[in-house]
Parts: structure tokens; C-alpha cells; sequence
């Protein structure tokens, strides 16, 4: 069911009624086929029996992205093999990417979800719904893609990258909803503009943009240069992938499935819940999904949570736009990049020196990411030729590793600032 009224407008108590009952299923499921998880209740002799009410969830212990990394790649899978039709992977930081894995009721699920989330912003089967996220093992593309097939809407898979084309798709089939990065979004628009395209060549209402930091000023660009509504969601692999949640046409918050997930807010540092409206990490609970199901998983975004009724009716809570995240990762053109990676990377090759700093900027409409490194003077002062050649490989490296293009700039010995405390190693120039 795409609009589902029991459950999107239902009263806290029923919310909760069925939040409770889901969990108490999780957690029976995880502590009897996920071995590490069976371990961390044991070490706080915890049982699936203790969890008697939704507050019990505080006793459970949290998840973090390294134990999908120590459980790589099948480790915390709850569901047979046999039973696991998709698998997904996103960019680990230094070595083992996350894996997840679903099965044929986790799809349906998602499917729904993603199709749920679609309605909010009011799309319906009469849509023809363009997809510029990539497809593969990142989850946006393909996530976007059955929630789309679900809603009813047609579908173009364009995928990301080679802009004329999207424009001329997007022209020729009429696409009225735009599925992208928020930046990537920007880029069309100014293409579109450059390239003096009339504006009712466009049939674009409206975009669904998320998998990287934006802010409001840059949604009322994309707003004005488009001439669409733009809608945030929000998702992230190991949870599920888009559509945890979206916003609706109040455009004041992305409602989060809770009949599927329970949203918590912590305090990053002390771990302890804070108060209703208060800004702290987002920790996601899983309690559907079979494949890999996940207990307290710390998402590392900041956020703030609210529980007011919406003016669209819906009575799932709110979550705002994420501020920022309690953890070192930047988020480019939609790619996470963990500064270890670029380490790692460094690291292997013996030409350079183990100090570099990142910049990341926004140029036009685009994130840029920047990398400074160090050479060691006998290589530094070597010919231009081998330089050039030097630079070349380490950004094919990184390039290999990240995923992303990093232009790369060779510097001398002892020319990047020391510090006596912690090394800053990223800039980000970005007003997000």
C-alpha cells in the first residue's frame, strides 16, 4: 500500500503499540542467528526477554559501521544465504566496504517505502520519474528505481554523469520528477540555462534530491532555476538505503517510517538520550528487515527529531535536515570519503611523505575535492616529467579506492602546517 493512513496518521500509543512488537521480534531474530550480537547482550547479561517496553531499547547495546566492517563480509547477516537475493556494498575507510544484504520480503519493503515517501511529495502513477543516481553497488539508483515501479510512475534508469544526455531524455520523454544530489540538480539547471533550452521543453514538477549536506538557500536556487518543488530524503545503506525518510509538501521535515524503524537522538559524547526538539547523533533501529537487521546504529548525523502532528496529517515524527556529522567523513557528490582512506592510500606508496591536507570546496554548482600532499625531497626535486607522472598515479589510486576524481597537487617537504595538537587534516570551504 503506497499511502498508508493506519500507520502514517495513527496516534503515538499505536505507534508505539507496533514499534514494540517489531522490536521484541528484532531482537529475538538477532540474538539467535547473529553470533556477534548474541555476544554483546551476553557480556551485559542481556536477554530478548528483558525487552518488555519500548524504553527497555536503551539497554540494548549500540551498533557502529566497524562491526559490519569486523563481521565483512557476511558476518551479520540473520538471514540464510539462500534467502539473500541482493546484495549492497558502500566504500569502507580503510580496507572492507559495509555489506548488507536483502531478502525478497526486505526488497518489498523497501520498494514500499521509497514509493511512500514518493507520495508525500505527491507524486503519483502519472509521473515519469528521471533516476541520475548512480546504480550499482551504491544503493540510491536502484532504491530510487523499485520505489518509482512501485508508485506506478514510469521510470528512466538514466544513472549519473553525461549531462547532455540527461537533458535531452529528460526533454524528449517528458520526465516530470528528477531523482539526483542536490548539487548534481544545480549542475542541470545551469546546463539548461547555458545551453538556452526553452522552459517549456521542461516538464519538471518535482526533484528528490539527498545523499549529500545541502541548506535551504540551495534548494530555493534549485526551486527558482527548475521551477519544481524540491523534496529531501534521507537513507543510508546499512539501514536500508533511500527512503527511511522524505519529506511531504510542508516541506518542514522528512517523515521517518517508524512502523519500520525507531529513531533515537543521543548525545554523542555521553551516549545518553537528550531531551524531545534537542540536536544530537541520529541512532536507527531496524525492526522489519530480515536480511541485516541492525540495533541502535549510530548513523553519526546530527540531527534534531520532532514530534508535533504535520500540517499534511501525518503523525510520523519529523527529522530536519542533517547539521553535520560527529564523525570525520565528508560527504562528496553524494560518495562518502573518510580522510583514513586517503591515509591508506598515501601510505602504500613510498614517494610521499605521511602529511597531506584535503580541501573541499563548491565551484559553481559541484564539490571539489582537493588533495595537498607531501613529497620527499629526493623525489621533489626529480624531473617535471616524473612528478607529473607521480601526481597522475596517486590520483588514479585515489581515484580506485574513492571512487570520486581528487585533483591532486604535489608540494615540498615541511610545506603543510605542523601542530602540536591533533593534525587538521581537511578544510572544507563548502557553506553547507
Amino acid at each position: 500500500m503506497i499511502w498508508n493512513e493506519k500507520m502514517e496518521c495513527a496516534d503515538r500509543s499505536t505507534i508505539e503499540a507496533v514499534q514494540l512488537e517489531r522490536l521484541k521480534e528484532t531482537v529475538e531474530r538477532i540474538y539467535y542467528h547473529v553470533p556477534s550480537y548474541r555476544k554483546k547482550m551476553q557480556e551485559i547479561n542481556l536477554t530478548p526477554a528483558d525487552i518488555k517496553k519500548l524504553s527497555d531499547l536503551t539497554k540494548l547495546p549500540f551498533t557502529i559501521k566497524q562491526d559490519l566492517r569486523d563481521g565483512y563480509p557476511f558476518g551479520m547477516f540473520s538471514a540464510p544465504r539462500r534467502e539473500i537475493v541482493r546484495i549492497h556494498a558502500s566504500s569502507g575507510t580503510t580496507g572492507n566496504p559495509t555489506v548488507v544484504g536483502y531478502t525478497r520480503k526486505d526488497l518489498t519493503t523497501w520498494a514500499e517505502l521509497v514509493a511512500r515517501g514518493m507520495a508525500m511529495t505527491g507524486m503519483d502513477q502519472n509521473d515519469t520519474i528521471q533516476i541520475a543516481y548512480g546504480y550499482g553497488l551504491f544503493t540510491g539508483g536502484l532504491g530510487l528505481h523499485y520505489g518509482g515501479e512501485c508508485l506506478g510512475a514510469s521510470v528512466i534508469p538514466m544513472s549519473s554523469g553525461n549531462t547532455k544526455k540527461q537533458i535531452k531524455i529528460m526533454t524528449d520523454f517528458g520526465a516530470t520528477v528528477l531523482a539526483c544530489t542536490p548539487s548534481y540538480a544545480l549542475h542541470i539547471a545551469e546546463t539548461i540555462e547555458e545551453k538556452k533550452i526553452p522552459g517549456e521543453d521542461i516538464k519538471l514538477k518535482i526533484g528528490i534530491f539527498g545523499a549529500e549536506p545541502w541548506t535551504e538557500a540551495m534548494r530555493n536556487q534549485i526551486e527558482e532555476k527548475l521551477h519544481i518543488k524540491a523534496y529531501d530524503i534521507y537513507g543510508l545503506s546499512e539501514i536500508m538505503g533511500p527512503g527511511v525518510g522524505c519529506e511531504c509538501t510542508a516541506q518542514n521535515g522528512m517523515h521517518i517510517h517508524e512502523d519500520h524503524f525507531i529513531p533515537e537522538i543521543i548525545n554523542p559524547k555521553t551516549l545518553e538520550p537528550v531531551a524531545p526538539g534537542e540536536e544530537g547523533e541520529l541512532v536507527i533501529t531496524t525492526i522489519t528487515k530480515e536480511g541485516i537487521p541492525l540495533i541502535r546504529y549510530r548513523t553519526r548525523d546530527l540531527t534534531k527529531l520532532h514530534y508535533g502532528k504535520c500540517e499534511c496529517g501525518r503523525t510520523l515524527v519529523r527529522m530536519e535536515r542533517c547539521k553535520g556529522r560527529s564523525d570525520d567523513m565528508l560527504i562528496i557528490r553524494g560518495v562518502n570519503v573518510f580522510p583514513s582512506q586517503i591515509e591508506s592510500v598515501l601510505l602504500e606508496m613510498s614517494e610521499t611523505e605521511p602529511h597531506y591536507l584535503l580541501i573541499v570546496e563548491r565551484i559553481g554548482t559541484l564539490d571539489s575535492l582537493k588533495l595537498m600532499v607531501e613529497v620527499q625531497q629526493q623525489f621533489f626535486s626529480d624531473e617535471v616529467k616524473n612528478l607529473q607522472n607521480l601526481r597522475k598515479k596517486i590520483a588514479a589510486n585515489l581515484k580506485s579506492t574513492l571512487g570520486i576524481a581528487v585533483n591532486v597537487e604535489l608540494v615540498e617537504p615541511k610545506t603543510i602546517e605542523r601542530t602540536s595538537g591533533k593534525a587538521k587534516r581537511v578544510i572544507d570551504k563548502r557553506k553547507l
